[in-house]
C-alpha cells in the first residue's frame, strides 16, 4: 500500500527540517525522509558525546508537535516510482512506497576526495569524514593528525579533533595564503562568522597552518604512520597517525538528476525564487543548489516549506526578510567559493600508478587512456563498485573534465525484496 502526503522532505540536514518545520505549521501533512539514524545531517550531525545543538533541538521538538508530521530516520530513497512516487527502504519499515503533492529535495553535499599515492591506507579518511567518525564514537586521544584539502571544513574539523583530544599538528590548506588572507578581512562584514571562526581555531595559537600546499603522499604498511606535503617547491614530511584530507564539497543531485531537475554547470540544483525546481512540484533547498553553510541552508529551506505547503497568507508577511537573507548568505557563499577555489595543483592528476577507483582497484593511469566516463567503466570498471562513481567520478570530472553519467536507479544498494516491491506497485491492475 502506497502511503500519501502532501509534502515529502528528502533530507533531515538544516534544509530539510526548516522545510519540515513550514510544511508542517502551514497545515500539510509532511514525511520527512533521512538516511540517518539520527536527524542533523553532516552540519548538526549528533553522537553518543555530541547531543543535538541548540538551533536542532528547537527544531526537533517544533516537530515532534506536529500533528501531520512523520519522520523516517534510516530510510533511503532507492527508486522513483511514477510521477508521484518514490521506493523507499527503511531499517524501521523495509520496503515503503510513498506519493507525495510536492516534493522538496534537501539532499546536502558530500565531501570532494582527490586521490595522492597512499589515500586507501587506514587512516587516511576525509576532513568532514573524520568529523563523523569522531561524533560517531570513534577516539582519537593523543592521536597526532594532519587535516588537509580546503576550505572552511578544515577548520571544523580541526575544531572536533581538538576537543575530542587529538594532537592536530598540521592544517594544510591549497589556497594561496592572500586569498585566505582576504577571506579572513571579509569576515568582518559578518562579526558571528568571526566570532566562530576565532573559536574553532583557538585564533591559530601554537598550530602549523601552511597555505599553498598539498598532500602529496601518505606513507606505512598496515595504516598510516607519515605524509610527506608539498609546500610550494619543497617537500615536507610529518609523521602521524592519522591524515584527514577533502577538498570542499559536492552538491548531492543524483535524486534530482533522476527525476529530470535541471542542473546548472557548477553541478547544482536550478531553483527560482520560491526554491522551485524546473519541475513544477519539486522544490530544492540547501547544499545541493549551492554550497553556503547552514544559515543559507535554513532559510531556503523555510522558504521551500512555505512555497510547496501553499502557505500564501505566511509567504506574504515573511518572504521579503527571508528572501533578504538568502541574498546575504549566498553573497557569503560565493566569497567562500572564490577564496577557496581549488588551484592548478589540486587539479594535476596524480602519479598514474595511484588508484582513482578504491572500488575496483582502478588507476589513473588505466582511466587515463579512455576517451570518456562511459569509456571508463566499460573498459576498466572504474565506478562500478560500492560508491557508483560518487568519490572517483567526482576526480575525474576535475582532472579529465568528463561529466558525470546520469544516474540510474537502484540510487542505493538494496534488498531483492525492496525491488520486488517496486515491480508490484508499477504492475498494471487486472
Amino acid at each position: 500500500m502506497t502511503q500519501h502526503f502532501d509534502v515529502v522532505v528528502i533530507g533531515g540536514g538544516p534544509a530539510g527540517l526548516n522545510a519540515a518545520r513550514a510544511a508542517a505549521r502551514a497545515g500539510a501533512t509532511v514525511a520527512l525522509i533521512d538516511d540517518n539514524p539520527r536527524a542533523g545531517g553532516q552540519i548538526w550531525r549528533q553522537g553518543p558525546a555530541h547531543p543535538p545543538q541548540a538551533a536542532l533541538h528547537t527544531l526537533l521538538t517544533t516537530l515532534q508537535t506536529q500533528q501531520g508530521f512523520t519522520y523516517w530516520p534510516s530510510t533511503r530513497v532507492i527508486a522513483p516510482l511514477g510521477a508521484h512516487g518514490l521506493l523507499l527502504e527503511s531499517a524501521g519499515h523495509g520496503a515503503v512506497s510513498i506519493s507525495c503533492d510536492r516534493l522538496i529535495l534537501a539532499t546536502g553535499a558530500r565531501e570532494r576526495l582527490l586521490p595522492f599515492a597512499g589515500w586507501t591506507l587506514p587512516g587516511v579518511t576525509g576532513a568532514g569524514a573524520l568529523q563523523a567518525l569522531i561524533k560517531g564514537g570513534m577516539p582519537v586521544r593523543g592521536e597526532r593528525i594532519v587535516i588537509a584539502g580546503s576550505g572552511p571544513l578544515l577548520i571544523a574539523a580541526l575544531a572536533t579533533a581538538r576537543e575530542a583530544g587529538a594532537r592536530v599538528i598540521a592544517v594544510v590548506e591549497q589556497a594561496p595564503a592572500a586569498d585566505v588572507a582576504r577571506f579572513g578581512a571579509s569576515l568582518l562584514r559578518e562579526p558571528a562568522k568571526l566570532r566562530q571562526a576565532i573559536a574553532l581555531t583557538r585564533g591559530f595559537a601554537g598550530l602549523r597552518y601552511w597555505t599553498g600546499s598539498i598532500v602529496r603522499e601518505a606513507h606505512g604498511e598496515e595504516r598510516v604512520r607519515q605524509v610527506t606535503i608539498r609546500r610550494g617547491e619543497r617537500d615536507v614530511t610529518l609523521d602521524c597517525e592519522r591524515v584527514a584530507c577533502g577538498y570542499g564539497l559536492l552538491p548531492n543531485v543524483t535524486l534530482a538528476q533522476a527525476l529530470g531537475c535541471a542542473i546548472n554547470e557548477a553541478g547544482e540544483i536550478v531553483v527560482d525564487d520560491e526554491q522551485r525546481t524546473s519541475l513544477e512540484r519539486v522544490y530544492a533547498a540547501g547544499e545541493c543548489t549551492g554550497v553556503g553553510g547552514a544559515e543559507l541552508a535554513c532559510v531556503e529551506g523555510e522558504i521551500a516549506g512555505l512555497a510547496a505547503s501553499g502557505g500564501a497568507a505566511a509567504q506574504r508577511a515573511t518572504l521579503p526578510a527571508l528572501l533578504a537573507q538568502r541574498a546575504r548568505w549566498r553573497r557569503f557563499g560565493a566569497r567562500v567559493a572564490a577564496s577557496f577555489a581549488l588551484g592548478q595543483a589540486a587539479r594535476t592528476p596524480p602519479a598514474d600508478a595511484t588508484l582513482l577507483c578504491r572500488c575496483e582497484d582502478v588507476s589513473v593511469g588505466e582511466v587515463r587512456r579512455c576517451a570518456d566516463w562511459r569509456d571508463a567503466k566499460l573498459q576498466t570498471r572504474c565506478g562500478m563498485g560500492p560508491c557508483q562513481g560518487r568519490i572517483c567520478g567526482a576526480a575525474a570530472n576535475l582532472y579529465f573534465g568528463w561529466p558525470a553519467a546520469a544516474p540510474r536507479p537502484p540510487f542505493n544498494p538494496a534488498q531483492i525484496g525492496t525491488l520486488m516491491s517496486a515491480a508490484e506497485v508499477s504492475a498494471p491492475a487486472r
